[in-house]
């Protein structure tokens, strides 16, 4: 029994890939072709979730969207001291914000709904919970 539970819980399998891991991480940073696609669709699902009022819209275009890559990356990068994959991985991050600033502007710009939803005024004023 005891076997069974050290098998299931054992947080060191794994741990001899460092290597492959390293690449994994590295290898979702970049937002180019299919990821950079893939991120301009999300934000516009959001946009058009935050006109409708639709919190599951929302988490649906968290859900797609490719932003994870390069904030694991900053993250590893911090934990392993590596400065060289944090500069890329926080270059890309801006990247990212950029394009969804772009994508977003352009939906809204055209967009035919005009009024403010209860969805977009309740990102407009975050308090203490918002960063816990």
């Amino acid at each position: 029994m005891s076997t069974i539970l050290n098998t299931l819980f054992n947080l060191h399998n794994g741990e001899d890939d460092r290597q492959k891991t390293l690449e994994s991480v590295k290898g979702n940073i970049s937002f180019s072709g299919a990821n950079l696609w893939i991120l301009a669709c999300a934000i516009l699902v959001a946009s058009v979730g935050l006109n409708v009022n639709s919190t599951a819209v929302i988490i649906g275009a968290m859900l797609i969207s490719p932003l994870m890559g390069p904030i694991v990356a900053s993250g590893f990068a911090l934990g392993m001291y590596d400065f060289e994959l944090l500069k890329k991985s926080l270059g890309n991050l801006l990247f990212a914000t950029l394009v969804g600033l772009l994508v977003s502007s352009i939906y809204f710009f055209i967009s035919p709904f005009k009024e403010v939803q209860s969805e977009i005024l309740a990102r407009t004023s975050p308090n203490i919970y918002d960063i816990l």
